[in-house]
């Protein structure tokens, strides 16, 4: 027997359903939140904004192939971003190649496989730390594994490889936190249907729970990509140069650059020679490149999630 009459719960549902009770502490956190996402779009495009309007006409009036296939320099109206969008590239591939098969795998085990241990609780803690950590400390380890340390034969010290395998590993947690949790989403119903079938881990893994997964697994990835190709910080630490010959596409051993660590070299140059328009063009060159690559993740998410479905 229940001690609530059916009627009266029927009433307070219909009040709750017709809005009869104002819910003022959830209007106002809603309210909050939008003025929250109001402020953060005013910055984002008086950012875009401030950079546009230099970058874009300067790059209409040098030329933008002029700009993308000029050297470095030490002159302004002559200095280009090739070797620094080369660099670029070249990381992002070695990223994708290094971190995001060690990352899915990683999570796979973690999530299917492994059992629910305190080791493997106290991994999952340091892989969540490790997140955190700020950029310039994987400079530190980089620099001291790749460039300077036992690894210095294979790299070729300072170089591009040594980058690469140094923005891979800072990435890698995340990586791996945001696949655990697109493996997390997958309903068990699946993998119990699977089971139930008489398939095995394996092949409730591959046939069920990745296809479905794949499209998190693919915007987490993505948007880690996005973030190791922003950072300067630790290039700092393993030598990325400002003017040097070389830099070409297939040069993994050689002196190199990327474009944030190139912007952040221009943007201390002095004023007056007209480094700032450089700068902002850069910039340009840099979000296009971003937006290219987050763009390319959309594209290939929707597609699987139709897949999916």
């Amino acid at each position: 027997m229940t001690l609530i009459p059916a009627d009266i719960t029927r009433d307070v549902v219909e009040a709750k359903l017709r809005g009869q009770k104002a819910d003022v502490a959830g209007a106002a956190f809603r309210y909050l939140l939008l003025a929250c996402l109001g402020l953060v779009l005013a910055a984002l495009m008086a950012l875009l904004w401030n950079v546009s309007s230099v970058g874009v006409p300067y790059l209409a009036d040098r030329g933008l192939v002029d700009f993308l296939s000029r050297y470095g320099s030490s002159q302004a109206d002559i200095a280009g971003v090739y070797q620094a969008l080369a660099g670029t590239i070249q990381m992002g591939i070695i990223i994708m190649v290094v971190a995001f098969p060690l990352g899915v795998a990683t999570a796979v085990y973690m999530e299917e496989y492994a059992s629910d241990t305190i080791f493997t609780r106290a991994v999952g803690v340091v892989i969540r730390n490790l997140a955190g950590v700020p950029a310039i400390v994987y400079g530190l380890l980089g620099a001291a594994l790749f460039a300077r340390g036992g690894l210095e034969g294979l790299t070729g010290r300072e170089s591009l490889l040594s980058a690469g395998l140094t923005l891979s590993i800072l990435v890698l947690p995340i990586v791996v936190i945001t696949s655990a949790e697109a493996l997390r989403s997958v309903p068990a119903s699946l993998r119990e249907g699977g089971f139930g079938a008489g398939a095995t881990r394996w092949e409730v893994v591959r046939t069920l729970v990745l296809p479905n997964a794949f499209p998190g697994i693919l915007t987490g990835t993505i948007l880690s990509l996005a973030r190791g190709l922003g950072e300067a910080a630790p290039l700092l630490l393993i030598g990325a140069k400002d003017f040097f010959s070389g830099g070409e596409f297939g040069d993994l051993t050689g002196n190199f650059t990327s474009l944030p660590y190139l912007i952040a070299r221009w943007s201390k140059l002095p004023s007056t020679q007209g480094w700032p328009d450089n700068t902002q063009a850069a910039i340009v060159v840099t979000l296009v490149v971003i937006l290219g690559i987050n763009v390319v993740g959309i594209l290939l998410r929707n597609h699987y999630e139709k897949r999916t479905r």
